[in-house]
């Protein structure tokens, strides 16, 4: 008999203590032992996590009003520059924004020692923060100037919101140069002399629900070490793409836009981090839960490291000008091996996600709903899938009046 299983089962057995809960590490071992049917009757959801650098993430602020009254023009947070193009007092903090003062890659490589992710960490551990803003004056809002130091505490409402999360499935980076690169996907040696990769592979939530059968808008999730929600289907969300007999896309797929409350987020969950050469980001604790609906999403969150491929990228040229080049793909069984064979030559691999956390995340969602502090929402609307006509755009090559720039290089 099919497997058939609801959103309202599944909570009803949450809330009595009785739902069987696992981790997408643990669920691979359950279907060996009993195979998919009999796993899919007695699973009711599966755990997933990640933690790695995620750019496109930052936060929200209200910070209340002075006395008397002052409509930001630009504010700034231990010399990090907010936008404040919203509201009076309201402003929005990017994990990648550097203060004014620092040098970047003018003695390069530079060291981005401080930057937005590492701003909203300190506000998350309850550290004190120096806010400093300027505004032009008006009727209503005369005050021109404020110093202050401040807390999370302190501010009226605090929510992060990461337009771009959870990527599913992304690129194996190396270097076919001939001198070090300093990246996003950090220091890449000359002429193949590492690889470098970001994903939880069988752990990774997209990768548990490739088609986003239970991952839509409304999703509850882990998110910084609170609760948080799927508010939409994120920035470059490009799920037409090539994929496997599994379903599992083939390169960087699906993204998430996630939003949470940061007050109750977890420092240990948001870490600013440093990328020597490149800038200053964040890594972001993420964990999703998925329900065991029918014995098709019980074969989706069965996937293994083996059976989950990501495409080799060049960071020398390919990558930064567009180039493309077919280097092949490799699975994460093997990139989290440590060595990986490219044309002939063994490559020392480096993870820029960590592994241990992903699984840490997991196990503490798990056991959230295992103790019925966490239910499960019905996503309240789709994001779309891998029939989706979505069409992945660029910057278009016009200069200012209309003018083609590739055309005018022909002249």
């Amino acid at each position: 008999m099919a497997v058939k299983k609801s959103y309202e089962e599944i909570n009803a057995k949450i809330k009595r203590g009785e739902a069987v809960v696992v981790t997408a590490e643990e669920v691979i071992e359950v279907v060996a032992e009993k195979g998919y049917a009999q796993a899919a009757r007695e699973i009711d959801v599966v755990t997933t996590g990640t933690f790695g650098p995620m750019c496109s993430s930052g936060a929200f602020i209200n910070f209340g009003h002075s006395n008397p009254r002052i409509k930001m023009k630009k504010v700034w947070l231990n010399g990090v520059e907010a936008y404040t193009g919203i509201a009076a007092v309201d402003a929005y903090v990017g994990a990648g924004q550097l203060p004014e003062n620092d040098p970047e890659n003018k003695v390069f490589p530079g060291r981005f020692t401080y930057g937005g992710g590492h701003l909203i960490h300190d506000l998350v551990a309850g550290k004190e923060i120096r806010l400093e803003a300027i505004g032009y004056g008006t009727d209503c809002y005369p005050n021109k100037k404020v110093e202050a130091t401040i807390t999370l505490n302190d501010v009226n409402d605090a929510f992060l919101f990461n337009p771009r999360n959870a990527y599913q499935n992304y690129n194996c980076a190396i270097n076919l140069g001939d001198r070090v690169i300093y990246t996003y996907m950090g220091i890449l040696k000359p002429k193949v002399g590492n690889a470098s990769y970001s994903s939880a592979g069988q752990l990774s939530p997209l990768l548990n629900d490739p088609y986003y059968r239970t991952i839509g808008i409304g999703t509850r999730i882990f998110l910084g070490g609170g609760i948080g929600y799927v508010a939409w289907s994120g920035t470059q969300h490009h799920p037409n793409v090539p994929r496997g007999d599994n379903g599992v896309p083939l390169s960087g797929a699906g993204t998430l836009a996630l939003i949470g409350d940061l007050k109750q987020m977890d420092p240990n969950w948001l870490v600013g981090l440093s990328f020597i050469g490149y800038g200053a980001t964040m890594a972001v604790g993420i964990g999703i839960p998925i329900p065991i609906l029918d014995e098709e999403m019980l074969r989706f969150t069965a996937v293994k490291d083996e059976d989950i491929y990501c495409p080799i990228v060049d960071y020398d040229e390919g990558y930064p000008y567009c180039k493309p080049m077919d280097l092949g793909r490799v699975n994460y069984k093997d990139l989290k091996s440590g060595k990986i064979i490219i044309n002939g030559k063994t490559v020392v691999t480096t993870p820029q996600s960590s592994y241990p956390r992903a699984r840490q995340i997991a196990q503490i969602l798990k056991g959230w709903i295992q103790n019925g502090q966490f239910e499960l929402t019905q996503p309240v609307a789709a994001i779309p899938s891998a029939d989706a006509d979505i069409v992945f755009k660029s910057i278009p090559a016009k200069k200012p009046g209309g003018v083609d720039a590739d055309a005018e290089k022909r002249r």
